[in-house]
């Protein structure tokens, strides 16, 4: 009797819930603008910190207001200066671990060393691997990336990681352009489960760039285009332009086999090297690219078209904080 009356007891009391912890925005020096978007959108300020050099050229890092028990998440885009942003990353995430932050989440709009994602020849390193390791030493519980440049990077982290596709963005926009008979291009092999996606939100047929590089950042040539294209628009989709040379070889390639008009759609705009002059003087439209890696000045031209995603990074570390569904975003 006595028994029945404690669980009936222990059923009328009202259940502590647990306050949820605050959400606390970080920004390093890889990409601050791109920051202070997302921080706008969750209407949320940019915590306090400093970042310094010493003497020698050591990076420092002082968290300058208590984290204690808060959700932080951490802005940081590993573009270039490669190393320099990606240690500066790991510097802060120490700090807020040390600092008894509740869990630390790192936001990498761009994530470097991508494309190391496998072994091509003896005695090669894996660095996107080697990366995934180091994030996860430093203390990061969860990853927030944008289109990771191969999937089994996502294998790579022993923590929970979300992967945010641009094609949403990217795909708006090329559908509120109102062109007519087109067809998604993936510029290899590689690339087409990328152009497969796209071209289902946009309702159109892909083709496939058969192309033959001789080492990085470099094709041979191009030896097929696989699918129709003859008198259609073609949108080249694909994740990263760095030297911009796949980019351009392939729009002659699709204008040599009667396409009328070459767009192409990039998530991450490195234009290193000779880039831009290329894009200048190619047969491509337009270019769009988004935000998650800053486009300096010189590099700002006509052809190329710049979107943001913080509107997408900033409903999905609302998600993450709110312990809601993030692959809901994509539906």
């Amino acid at each position: 009797m006595q028994q029945a009356r404690l669980i009936e007891t222990q059923r009328a009391a009202p259940r502590e819930v647990p306050q949820r912890s605050r959400l606390k925005l970080f920004s390093g020096r890889g990409n601050p603008v791109l920051a202070q978007e997302i921080a706008a959108g969750l209407d949320v300020p940019l915590a306090e910190m400093s970042i310094f050099r010493f003497a020698d050229g050591e990076i420092g890092v002082r968290i300058e207001e208590s984290v204690r028990g808060e959700d932080v998440f951490v802005i940081q885009s590993t573009s270039p200066p490669v190393n320099e942003n990606l240690m500066e990353l790991l510097v802060m995430v120490d700090a807020l671990r040390r600092a008894s932050a509740d869990r630390i989440t790192a936001v990498i709009p761009y994530f470097g060393y991508a494309r190391q994602d496998r072994k091509m020849r003896p005695r090669e390193p894996i660095s996107a691997k080697l990366v995934a390791n180091l994030l996860t030493a430093a203390g990061c519980h969860r990853i927030l990336t944008v289109d990771l440049h191969a999937g089994q990077i996502w294998g790579f982290f022993d923590i929970p990681l979300d992967h945010l596709p641009s094609r949403m963005i990217l795909g708006d926009y090329v559908a509120r352009k109102g062109l007519q008979n087109i067809v998604v291009v993936s510029p290899d092999v590689g690339g087409v489960p990328r152009a497969r996606e796209f071209a289902k939100q946009l309702g159109a047929p892909i083709a496939i760039i058969d192309k033959r590089r001789d080492r990085p950042n470099q094709v041979k040539e191009i030896v097929h285009v696989i699918g129709k294209v003859h008198r259609k628009t073609a949108i080249i989709v694909d994740d990263i332009v760095d030297t911009a040379g796949t980019l351009t070889i392939g729009a002659q390639a699709l204008i040599k086999r009667g396409v009328t008009a070459v767009y192409a759609c990039a998530t991450h705009a490195l234009l290193s090297g000779p880039a831009v002059q290329r894009i200048s003087g190619s047969a491509i439209v337009e270019l769009a690219v988004t935000n998650t890696i800053p486009l300096p000045a010189e590099k700002k031209m006509e052809k190329i078209t710049v979107l943001s995603v913080a509107p997408l990074l900033a409903e999905a570390i609302r998600r993450v904080h709110e312990d809601r569904s993030v692959s809901q975003l994509f539906d």
